[in-house]
């Protein structure tokens, strides 16, 4: 029973967790307001905020397929590795300040938050849901490294 709520736990608290570090290490870093930034560049403040809501979707969005029983070793992979991406993408844009890579950066971490939905789709459609908004500021965080790539 300890070990299946420690395991629960760590599914739950995993992305929340990591997230919470990277905010720290790049902290000091964070430049964006200095940077020129493309129409619709949302308020600083608004990025923890929303980063936040996204580590707990995808918690509580990996918690549920993991208890649902179907385990499926791809879907796994592919959860870690988009988790790892994500968090890597601070670390260039913020402390390296790799503007041209983290472009190429953040499509890979695009590609895999979309072949990460297509296998809940086809798995287990409640995590699907859990991570539209996931996609959605993915697509618009693609955008906006764009625009920023180009404008500085």
């Amino acid at each position: 029973m300890q070990t299946n709520f420690l395991k629960n736990l760590f599914y739950l608290a995993l992305p929340l967790f990591l997230g919470s570090i990277i905010g720290l290490i790049i902290s000091g870093s964070i430049d964006y307001p200095f940077l020129k930034q493309p129409p619709l560049s949302p308020p600083s403040y608004l990025f923890p905020i929303m980063w936040s809501i996204i580590y707990i979707l995808l918690g509580i969005s990996f918690y549920l397929y993991q208890n649902k029983g179907i385990p499926n070793k791809t879907l796994d992979k592919v959860y870690y590795y988009s988790l790892a991406i994500n968090l890597l993408w601070s670390i260039f844009f913020f402390i390296l300040k790799w503007r041209l890579f983290t472009v190429i950066w953040t499509i890979l971490l695009l590609g895999s938050v979309i072949y990460l939905l297509y296998l809940y789709f086809k798995y287990y459609k409640p995590s699907f849901y859990l991570n539209l908004l996931y996609l959605l500021w993915v697509i618009f965080a693609t955008y906006l490294t764009i625009g920023i790539a180009i404008l500085n």
